[in-house]
């Protein structure tokens, strides 16, 4: 009897190339599929007002007030709703920077005293540009055909 080495040429082999190929077209699907707008987040319902839009200018901070009174600034939510917390975020956020202009996104629906936080945050802070967001107003004959 002849004991040797045996020779197995069947021995596994995970070939990786497919799979990162997989895994790629996956990443550049959900890429390409992904929506970034940051408007999308919530949706608010502005206060109406008269008036005329704003000229254009260089893109503004956001800060948005919710309906229930929750604070978001640009893509950051605020997770507490006191006056230091919502500081210190803006203060990260925005840096040193107190000459750009903030837009204040309010729900027309949202507690007063929430925008008033926002507006003493900013006070606080040195913004001295704040502008608020609004909605044209409906005509009244478009507002009824909507609540059907």
């Amino acid at each position: 009897m002849k004991f040797g080495k045996v020779h197995s040429d069947d021995e596994p082999n995970l070939d990786l190339v497919p799979l990162i190929d997989v895994i790629l077209c996956l990443i550049i699907f959900f890429v390409v599929t992904t929506t970034f707008d940051s408007r999308a987040v919530l949706r608010l319902q502005l206060p109406k007002a008269d008036g005329v839009a704003a000229p254009d200018m260089a893109k503004p901070l956001t800060l948005l007030v919710s309906q229930d009174g929750r604070f978001f600034f640009e893509d950051r939510e605020v997770l507490k709703r006191d006056l230091d917390t919502l500081k210190q975020t803006i203060n990260d956020v925005a840096g040193t920077d107190r000459s750009r202009t903030v837009l204040l996104r309010a729900d027309g629906r949202a507690p007063h005293q929430s925008v008033v936080t926002a507006y003493e945050a900013l006070g606080q802070l040195g913004f001295t540009k704040v502008m608020i967001a609004t909605a044209p107003p409906v005509p009244e004959a478009d507002e009824k055909a909507g609540k059907r």
